[in-house]
């Protein structure tokens, strides 16, 4: 059965946004941090996904501190991200533009941490040398859905108090009780974080279905929690999921930290792969096929093992190093487990055409997106297609062709 012509396509979604994030920004750190000590050296805290306005955001944040008088810096705080390594935490940061050239201040990475009173909560509680020794952190993060399980908090400044400027060594003691550690122990550890005094403030975005800024909130520490449980509501609602729930083979262009902490976001394939949690009924996608690695994951391809079929491209893109000390650390080494590898685009299509098992005269359910957060335009055979347009508005962008060119590679998305 040769692989079926599709559609490219354009959803609706709600644009509402922010024009001018560096003026949110600038008036929401001005409300709750009117004065700053002279000089206080102030860390700011910036993780590793792919916020679209991040460096708007962090140059502001620097910009503004230093007009308050405070001596501003800058630290990763992203867990075990980077290979668990100072220097390849720093390069993220690069990656997004955040450099001491482009800020304004310096970044000051380390895997030192220090350990705070527990408090009675049964397990260590960490933060990062670097911070504790500042007068004080601001984090900044998008509150959003995670990936590994659901519930209250997500991901957001509470899972970056923990988690994130807790380095490394906070992400073994977390992840050791896999997805009920998540679930259970970032809460009670951020208030015992927020209770020390060292956070002076978070600042949160959400972003709506185009991955653009639409929310931006500070919270001092005796807030945060009130605040993030109503922006990861607002951030739920701003989500966009696949068109249909029912799908043949699934094609993306692009996974990637950058994308998704699990470089497929799991609420949209519907798969999770996660021991003790249940995988979600819908969607259910037969068969995945991912083609590339985006150049921002450096190399981690945490996430590869929730595709079916990935091209030797992506597979050459892998560094193992780095992918493996985030599953190990997560304790989730399904989703680090390379799949199929096809050598072209043309025989990732077929094998995924062929093992979705497709009635012989009924065309199959195909959809191709760029990346899992990327999903207002898109490619569909005619099947989604009639099924989108009893659903919603949709917009037809050409006609129907071949997703292949001539030499068996994919088509430029949007192209």
């Amino acid at each position: 059965m040769p692989f079926p012509p599709l559609v490219r396509v354009r959803r609706t979604f709600d644009a509402s946004r922010i024009d001018d994030v560096a003026g949110a920004v600038r008036r929401e750190l001005e409300r709750i941090l009117p004065e700053v000590p002279p000089a206080a050296p102030i860390a700011i805290a910036v993780g590793s996904r792919g916020i679209s306005d991040i460096r708007t955001i962090v140059h502001e944040t620097v910009r503004f501190l230093k007009l308050k008088g405070a001596a501003p810096f800058i630290v990763p705080a992203m867990g075990s991200h980077g290979g668990a390594t100072a220097e390849g935490q720093r390069q993220i940061l690069a990656g997004y533009g955040i450099t001491e050239d482009a800020m304004g201040a310096p970044v000051r990475a380390s895997m030192e941490v220090v350990r705070l009173p527990e408090e009675g909560l049964g397990y260590p509680v960490y933060i990062d040398r670097l911070a504790w020794q500042s007068h004080g952190v601001v984090l900044v993060n998008r509150v959003k859905p995670h990936t590994d399980f659901h519930g209250f908090p997500e991901s957001g400044l509470m899972k970056m108090a923990v988690i994130g400027l807790g380095k490394h060594a906070q992400a073994l003691v977390v992840h050791a009780r896999g997805a009920q550690g998540l679930a259970t122990m970032i809460a009670p550890a951020a208030r015992q974080i927020f209770t020390s005094g060292k956070i002076l403030a978070g600042l949160a975005v959400v972003e709506n279905a185009y991955d653009r800024t639409c929310v931006v909130r500070a919270a001092l520490p005796r807030d945060i929690e009130t605040v993030e449980r109503g922006l990861l509501a607002e951030a739920v609602a701003q989500k966009p999921g696949l068109p249909v729930r029912e799908i043949d083979v699934l094609v993306v262009d692009e996974m990637g930290k950058d994308v998704s902490g699990v470089g497929l976001d799991t609420t949209v394939i519907g798969r999770m792969r996660v021991p003790g949690v249940e995988e979600p009924r819908l969607p259910a996608i037969r068969v995945i096929v991912v083609t590339d690695l985006t150049e921002a994951s450096h190399g981690n391809a945490l996430g590869v093992g929730l595709a079916d079929i990935v091209t030797r491209r992506l597979q050459h893109k892998i560094d193992p190093a780095a992918t493996n000390e985030n599953a190990v650390t997560s304790t989730f080494l399904e989703r680090a487990k390379v799949p199929l590898v096809a050598e072209t685009d043309r025989q990732a299509l077929e094998i995924a055409l062929r093992c979705s098992q497709p009635a012989e005269d009924v065309e199959p359910r195909v959809i191709r997106i760029r990346n899992t957060l990327r999903l207002d335009e898109l490619y569909v055979s005619r099947p989604v297609l009639d099924q989108m347009r009893a659903a919603e508005p949709v917009e037809e962008l050409g006609a129907f062709q071949d997703p292949l060119d001539a030499s068996g590679a994919l088509i430029p998305f949007g192209g």
